[in-house]
């Protein structure tokens, strides 16, 4: 259960006219749903800090959890945030993965050497591990789309501004609705980026382009630095064509700007009156014409014509526009890729933070992701939030701002909802985890599936959507609507329906709603889905000892690992390995994924804390194992393989490892 709910802003169904528009033009269903949910106000639930990286004094933060409930803990703890940009689920039916690689294993180092000089990266053994999927039905994108905005506008500054990155699938929809909740007037900028290089496709325009879609929270007060990039060679060469007494290279404009059919008044230049040509006016007032007279930055042509002078050395460069053609997705070879299906490369949020914030302002991004939004922030002095239900987010997230040095919280919304590592991998195992639930081909999707019982029959099962926020409670309007409309559409023959909830408002109250409600005779049986996902998380086993070191390049203490075994990673590998074996041929040989007894090359991360036993993390001494089987040693990247160890100044008393599909477990190490 939410602590409290928070309100979203003053009066926040104003201007719902728009969504009733939709209803009629476009048949757009749960409108009504969505007011009830704005009404009734965001879920604050407990936050808990999971770490603490560096001093943190500017109170940056990495946020695991859903973007209404962050805005619900921001809003409570008066913060505001001058900047948003987000990158949300395209709704374009793409599932998205993450690949994974086996690293290679540290207690063979010398194989690993003569393998590092023969392999080529290309051969990594590699599968996939589904982080989410971005499949939508239009109205519900838009009821959950609609909600996340009036969250994100209620804890931003009067000054800020949003940038909402679309593409065609559901753009053009999502600025209605940015219409009505910012205002039409807010409008600032649709930008167009040309995200891929061109293409051609066989039977329509290739697609190359996204879209931002830029709005201010206010008509006039708002933060704006106009951005400029380099002219070209072939530019310089035709515009700065002259070159002054002192060696100044310059080029002349015009001073004239057209009249609309009448003609400007005449003006001096120096000792000259001079009259704008005919349906023309002078771009300068006189006062500014007698200043650039007096600076020598006029000059005539050999008709009298006047001309101002531009220098090269004076100009920032040729002004950004609504088309980011100079901005190129990011390669499989650039230093900043992240693994990340979704990452947006970094020089795309540098001109947008630089644009719409100044240093010290607080930037927020919550659909993450890779985390390029707090980077480039903290690389460019402001201050940052970072928010993904994903845990795969965050823990990229995280250990990226730790490799640039910068200094952060890591917490995690406690909603009840302990999600396995991403909605989607999360519903998949709840499937698993209902007794005797099977797809039902007869059922509305509405319906999970069903249940067998000897004598009711079939019985149909309700699961909340981890991914649809407004789905997660249970309270009249959902009962309301699965007694009337989801019920009704069921078969004559349905004795009973199972309901699962992650909250509910009133548990007896909704018994009474039920009761009270004499439209139905189906049964109705209410189940907390809490307690089928507390069987969901499973840690992995690691064997391990610790020792004191006395060397002279490292002393203190060394855990070293002797065996790790994480059952749902090899669970994975036999499932790749079946598939491989499946789809083989003889221009394609089965090659299959072998693991080592010791089990080492599924280890991805390593920390340890050196400070406390319990309670939020202190990561003293970390490692990760990049894909080549580099370490990369406390952020720092290094060419040397890992041995199988971490070592750290103090007594180390806990041990965290995250396997390569994201899990991570922890050990206590003064029972070790």
């Amino acid at each position: 259960m939410p602590i409290k709910y928070v309100p979203f802003i003053p009066e926040p169904i104003e201007g719902q006219a728009v969504l009733g528009n939709f209803n009629r033009i476009l048949k757009y269903k749960g409108a009504d749903d969505v007011s009830m949910t704005l009404r009734r106000g965001m879920p604050l639930y407990e936050m808990e800090k999971q770490e603490t990286v560096g001093e943190n004094a500017d109170g940056n933060m990495v946020i695991r959890g859903e973007c209404v409930s962050a805005c619900a803990y921001l809003k409570e703890q008066g913060i505001q945030v001058d900047l948003v940009y987000i990158d949300p689920p395209f709704a374009s039916g793409a599932d998205y993965a993450k690949k994974v690689y086996i690293r290679r294993n540290p207690k063979v180092a010398e194989a690993i050497v003569q393998a590092e000089q023969e392999l080529d990266i290309d051969e990594l053994k590699v599968f996939e591990e589904k982080m989410y999927g971005d499949v939508w039905d239009k109205e519900k994108y838009l009821n959950w789309m609609y909600e996340n905005l009036i969250a994100i506008k209620s804890i931003m500054s009067e000054t800020a501004s949003i940038y909402v990155h679309l593409d065609w699938h559901i753009g053009h929809y999502v600025k209605i609705l940015m219409d009505e909740i910012f205002g039409e007037t807010n409008f600032r900028n649709e930008i167009v980026w040309q995200r891929f290089t061109f293409h051609s496709d066989a039977d329509k325009f290739g697609s190359i382009h996204e879209t931002l879609y830029y709005y201010s929270n206010s008509v006039e007060e708002y933060i704006f630095n106009k951005q400029y990039i380099p002219f070209d060679n072939d530019y310089i060469k035709a515009r700065f064509n002259q070159i002054d007494k002192d060696g100044r290279k310059y080029g002349t404009s015009d001073c004239t700007a057209p009249a609309h059919g009448s003609t400007g008044k005449p003006l001096y230049f120096g000792d000259k009156l001079l009259a704008p040509p005919t349906g023309s006016m002078w771009r300068f007032n006189q006062e500014n014409i007698d200043k650039m007279m007096s600076e020598n930055r006029i000059e005539f042509t050999s008709n009298g014509l006047p001309r101002v002078k531009r220098y090269f050395d004076e100009v920032k460069g040729k002004a950004v526009h609504t088309i980011w053609t100079d901005i190129f997705p990011i390669n499989s070879q650039a230093e900043e890729r992240e693994n990340y299906a979704t990452q947006k490369p970094e020089a795309l949020l540098e001109r947008i933070i630089k644009a719409s914030s100044n240093e010290g302002m607080l930037v927020a991004d919550f659909f993450g992701g890779s985390g390029v939004t707090a980077a480039v922030a903290a690389k460019l002095g402001r201050r940052f939030i970072h928010c993904d239900i994903g845990l795969n987010s965050i823990q990229t997230t995280r250990d990226r701002l730790k490799a640039d040095g910068a200094e952060f919280d890591v917490l995690e919304i406690k909603d009840g909802v302990q999600l396995y590592r991403n909605p989607v991998q999360t519903m998949d195992k709840i499937k698993s985890l209902i007794p005797g639930l099977k797809n039902e081909d007869s059922l509305d999707s509405f319906w999970e599936g069903a249940v067998s019982d000897s004598k009711l029959g079939t019985i149909p099962v309700y699961v909340p959507n981890l991914m649809d926020s407004s789905s997660k409670l249970l309270d009249k309007v959902m009962m309301n609507r699965i007694i009337h409309q989801a019920i009704p559409d069921l078969d004559s023959n349905i004795k009973k329906v199972i309901v699962y909830y992650i909250d509910i408002t009133d548990k007896d109250e909704i018994m009474k709603f039920i009761k009270e409600d004499d439209s139905t005779t189906v049964e109705i049986e209410l189940r907390d889905l809490k307690t089928v996902l507390d069987d969901v998380i499973i840690g992995d086993y690691a064997e391990f000892h610790i020792e004191e070191t006395h060397d002279d390049l490292f002393g203190g203490y060394a855990v070293s690992i002797d065996k790790f075994i994480s059952d749902r990673v090899l669970s994975k590998i036999v499932e790749f390995n079946q598939k491989a074996f499946l789809n083989s041929s003889a221009k394609k040989p089965y090659k299959p994924i072998e693991i080592s007894e010791d089990g080492l090359e599924l280890i991805e991360f390593l920390s340890v804390d050196c400070t406390t036993a319990e309670g939020e993390w202190y990561s003293d001494s970390e490692i990760k194992i990049d894909k080549n089987g580099y370490v990369i040693a406390n952020g720092t990247k290094t060419k040397e393989f890992w041995n199988g160890q971490i070592r750290c100044d103090k007594k180390p008393l806990r041990l965290k490892i995250r396997n390569i599909c994201g899990d991570e477990t922890v050990w206590l190490l003064n029972k070790a």
